[in-house]
């Protein structure tokens, strides 16, 4: 045989399935995207109202836009928002087997022959009209109480840091699936054609200690199309990497060439029909459009200066909680869909009370300066803010206790979260704990509630907002999730 002829015949399993989906191939593909129940393609931005698959809201929308502070290494809501003032009779006698009834714990303490009692050394007290009980570690989110709808009663399934983490932001411990604010992008589509409908900022934060990586599947589109994917902005050089034009290279150059890709990517993708071209040359084409609009962003020179003195002295030094609060705004401002502003360091299985000062002193100013700053602009009506980490801490300590010191392991039986603006009830405190914050005893909210609530306040019924993805319909809250309508207005 013709060596030449030979190698024609040697098609592989990926070229043939690669050449029939422009086929035949399509043809069957386009007859079951027709049924009901799979995924409409993605509109372009300005289609319709909202630019995403649902081509509009499931029902009116009280949200417009999310701004979400995750407290990675999960806060001890025992000592910011949880008082247990009846703990300061129980210092350093044990758990009572009653109350931790056979709970999962962590290898980290395990192998403890006592189980003793960590009071919070920390002040509370009330605010707000409504009393809600706020640590004196945090005065500038005291200082809007009013605003706030503090959830005491969270409460998850994993115990341990990663597998949480990747819980309560894309609904499963497994890696792999997409995540709260790829699918928001996947479902709304864009406001803005010139910045991402998803991005993320990730904080420097003070307590001296090792912390949890975060890993870019966290706000990864997981099995979406890989446009959804949150863009994270760097606060050192260049905002995003290769954003900027190489030396010699100047905008028309960059046009010109963009153009030429975009006439190759077309052509492949009528041969192959890989949508992951579409989502490419889609790509491609933001990143050109943010060379302008990413420096107009983090370019805060225009701030009035009252407004940054309300973040505070930090609001000026990139990569900041504070920074990040201030930039979160900005994107608000200019409608992107989903903001994340990740702060790491909460993990304080020792020495808490001295990492914990630190932590709050990173987050509390910026915190109440975002809810302010958005109320006086009138915006906080139309987003939600949610402020939270992964699970909670223990009552009883982790290592040695002394009357100023202690550790506090993972506890994922109770943690507390609030929410602000966006269609949330202000000034209410929701769910109860008993008096060791170890269990839940009034209106447990799973992180699932919490997702489908906050879908259902962006105008989307959760169940849904599926996507069709080896053989199954996935969405973000797997099959549970109920609305938590008590904390809604």
């Amino acid at each position: 045989m013709n060596p030449l002829r030979h190698n024609e015949l040697l098609v592989t399993r990926r070229h043939f399935f690669g050449r029939t989906a422009a086929g035949i191939g399509t043809a069957a593909l386009g007859s079951l995207l027709a049924a009901d129940g799979f995924a409409k393609p993605t509109l372009k931005p300005g289609d319709d109202e909202t630019g995403g698959i649902l081509g509009s809201t499931h029902f009116p929308p009280k949200a417009k836009r999310i701004i979400y502070l995750f407290m990675s290494g999960a806060p001890s809501q025992l000592d910011l928002f949880d008082h247990k003032p009846k703990m300061q009779e129980w210092f350093d006698k044990d758990l009572p087997e009653t109350i931790r009834n056979g709970q999962r714990l962590t290898t980290m303490t395990s192998g403890q022959t006592r189980f003793p009692i960590a009071p919070s050394i920390f002040k509370f007290d009330q605010h707000g009209e409504h009393g809600a009980w706020i640590s004196e570690l945090l005065p500038h989110t005291a200082g809007v109480a009013d605003e706030l709808a503090i959830i005491k009663s969270l409460h998850t399934e994993a115990i341990n840091h990663d597998p949480a983490i990747t819980y309560i932001q894309t609904g499963s411990q497994l890696p792999g699936r997409p995540s709260m604010g790829a699918w928001l992008s996947y479902g709304l589509g864009t406001s803005n054609e010139n910045l991402p409908s998803f991005v993320v900022l990730h904080s420097s934060w003070s307590a001296k200690r090792a912390a949890q990586a975060l890993y870019a599947r966290l706000w990864g589109a997981g099995f979406l199309p890989t446009q959804h994917q949150g863009v994270s902005l760097r606060s050192k050089g260049d905002p995003v990497l290769y954003l900027s034009n190489p030396p010699g290279v100047d905008g028309g150059t960059r046009r010109r060439m963009l153009d030429s890709l975009a006439e190759l990517n077309a052509k492949r993708l009528q041969v192959t029909g890989d949508p992951e071209i579409d989502a490419r040359i889609a790509q491609y084409e933001m990143a050109y459009r943010m060379q302008t609009s990413v420096p107009e962003l983090t370019d805060i020179s225009d701030e009035p200066e009252h407004i940054l003195e309300m973040y505070g002295e930090d609001v000026h030094t990139p990569g900041t909680f504070a920074s990040n609060c201030l930039l979160a705004r900005r994107l608000a401002e200019r409608d992107v869909r989903f903001v994340q502003v990740f702060i790491r360091g909460w993990d304080q299985h020792g020495n808490l009370p001295g990492d914990i000062k630190a932590q709050c002193k990173d987050v509390d100013q910026g915190s109440a300066a975002l809810i302010k700053d958005l109320k006086q602009r009138g915006m906080l009506e139309d987003t939600l803010v949610v402020w939270g980490g992964e699970f909670g801490r223990t009552i009883y300590c982790q290592g040695g206790l002394t009357k100023t010191n202690y550790g506090r392991d993972h506890h994922p039986r109770c943690f507390t979260m609030w929410a602000a603006g966006g269609g949330v009830k202000p000034g209410i405190v929701y769910g109860e704990t008993d008096d060791f914050s170890y269990n839940i005893t009034e209106n447990p909210v799973h992180i699932h509630d919490l997702n489908a609530t906050i879908l259902h306040l962006l105008g989307i019924d959760h169940e849904r907002l599926t996507y069709r993805f080896q053989g199954r319909d996935f969405r973000l809250t797997d099959v549970h999730g109920e609305v938590v309508k008590d904390v809604l207005l």
